[in-house]
Formats: structure tokens, C-alpha cells, sequence
């Protein structure tokens, strides 16, 4: 075996093991939801009064979590795949598929319609 084929593999083994030590768990995929739906929230707030969006982001940050662990977490499959996941979610009639590799998260599906249509049910 060449010196380059060699160092070759070794590359392909330690980007490998650096995947598989930073796959996103499903903890940190609430965290990115979370944010994601933070980040709606200030959009809308954008068309509402300053004290309006003010009350509304009070409400979601004292029961954020509370939506998260009701509506989002048992409605989520995660499938490890040692280098990264997917995560399935179906929060309200919408399928959110989004990937996480090397603690990142790269929304593949839905993730903006179900964002607006929790926001709607929510507030």
C-alpha cells in the first residue's frame, strides 16, 4: 500500500470518528428547534406592537419547553447512523425531516411550515 493511500485512510478514519463523537443527540435537536421557533417568533413579532411581541415572547420563554416536551419530543424518531442522524418529526399534520451531523442540523423537509403552523396553534 502507497504512503498516499495510506494517509488517505487515515483521514477517512479520523473525519469518521470526529462524526461519530459529534452526532447530534435528540436533546440537542430540541435545542435547534427551539431556536428555529425562536427565530419565527421574532418575525412575527416584527408585524405586532412592541408590547404585544413582548408579551408573546415572555409566554414562549417561560413555556417553551413545556411545548417542546408535549408536542415535538414523542412525535420524534431519531435513526442513528453513526456519522449522523435523521430526525422525523410530525408535529400537527407536518413531517419535519431534518439531518444533524458534527453537532450541525441541516433541515431537509418541512421544517418552515411546521414552525408556522405551531406558531398559529400556539399563540
Amino acid at each position: 500500500m502507497s504512503i498516499l493511500r495510506l494517509s488517505l485512510l487515515v483521514a477517512v478514519l479520523a473525519v469518521s470518528v470526529v462524526l461519530a463523537l459529534t452526532n447530534p443527540t435528540t436533546d440537542q435537536y430540541l435545542g435547534f428547534v427551539q431556536a428555529e421557533l425562536t427565530k419565527a417568533i421574532d418575525r412575527m413579532d416584527q408585524s405586532t406592537s412592541q408590547r404585544e411581541g413582548a408579551v408573546v415572547r415572555s409566554i414562549f420563554r417561560r413555556h417553551s419547553q413545556e411545548l417542546l416536551d408535549s408536542m415535538v419530543r414523542p412525535h420524534t424518531t431519531r435513526q442513528n447512523w453513526g456519522a449522523l442522524s435523521r430526525f422525523e418529526t410530525t408535529v400537527l399534520g407536518t413531517r419535519v425531516v431534518v439531518i444533524g451531523i458534527g453537532n450541525q442540523f441541516i433541515p431537509v423537509e418541512g421544517v418552515d411550515e411546521a414552525i408556522l403552523t405551531l406558531g398559529r396553534r400556539v399563540f
